[in-house]
């Protein structure tokens, strides 16, 4: 009894450290949805749960009210950021160590005045990996927890109050996720700097295709998927290049491309403007074209 009333006492006070830097966003029409205080005057929390950019406001740990702006989001990394107009309270404490599988952790929300809390572990923990809309995740946590109602864009704790990442219900349908502190903090800075997050854009549809075993010996590729081009963007780097429906990708700058995935990791902001080469199957024959990839054009909420 000794140790779980230790341990029920050391989760009621990660609760109380971490409560202060919660807010409640006012940015939709049901139930609030939470948000961490980054800086005294500044709070992270999910794209998704953003269903207005005007008249956003932010109910603090003591229950005051304060307006906030909107910095700028992103819809990939479902990570978006608010300006309020006074500063908010003392932010959370952050930690960079990686979670554990098995370790008791919990999803924090300020759905409303109060801070709530849901006690589960941590289910799943793995390396970098994309969204289904290719945003760069810096690292796996997959959650087994309840994230209620309102929970989206609040913290993961630990049993010690150190906050692990932002919880989104967003970016996955079966299970809660957590957006890594790193990720969080790669993001936030460049919406802060310039409204929105920079990525490159080649204007191409594509489906993965099995391709022949005699084409794969006959061009000596090395894979036997590759990615058929089913549409095009007018006036799209790829369409002002050359290519055409029908082609069949299997190389992004030399590197084997079966999966759209694979040239979605090499279209980060640092790429536009420089020339890539996209290796094509054309009538049966291997065609090099190389193209300048150009930059996606955003819209607010919109990728």
């Amino acid at each position: 009894m000794t140790v779980l009333q230790n341990l029920s006492d050391d989760l009621a006070s990660a609760v109380t450290s971490v409560g202060p830097s919660l807010v409640a966003i006012h940015a939709r029409r049901r139930i609030p949805s939470s948000g961490i205080l980054w800086r005294p005057d500044v709070v992270v929390t999910n794209h998704h749960t953003l269903q207005r950019e005007e008249g956003i406001a932010v109910t603090l740990h003591d229950g005051s009210r304060v307006n906030a702006t909107l910095a700028g989001r992103d819809p990939t990394t479902d990570v978006a950021v608010l300006r309020l107009e006074r500063a908010g309270g003392e932010p959370a404490h952050a930690t960079e160590a990686a979670p554990a599988v098995g370790q008791l952790v919990l999803a924090l929300g300020r759905p409303g005045p109060d801070v709530t809390a849901a006690l589960g572990i941590v289910s799943a923990v793995g390396g970098e990996w994309r969204t289904w809309s290719g945003g760069r995740i810096d690292r796996y946590v997959r959650l087994d927890v309840a994230i209620y109602d309102g929970f989206s864009g609040g913290a993961l704790a630990d049993a010690s109050g150190n906050v692990l990442g932002m919880n989104s219900s967003g970016l996955s349908r079966a299970s809660a996720l957590t957006i890594p502190l790193s990720t969080v903090a790669r993001v936030a800075e460049q919406l802060l700097a310039t409204g929105r997050v920079k990525r490159g854009y080649v204007g191409l549809g594509l489906q993965p295709v099995r391709l022949p075993a005699s084409t794969v010996q006959k061009l000596a590729l090395q894979q036997d998927v590759g990615l058929i081009v089913v549409s095009l963007e007018d006036h799209a780097p790829a369409s002002s290049a050359g290519v055409q429906l029908g082609d069949v990708v299997v190389a992004f700058d030399g590197r084997p491309a079966a999966d759209p995935a694979d040239l979605l990791a090499q279209l980060g902001g640092d790429r536009i403007g420089t020339t890539a080469t996209l290796r094509v199957i054309r009538a049966g024959d291997i065609i090099d074209i190389p193209l300048v990839i150009g930059e996606r054009a955003s819209k607010r909420g919109k990728e």
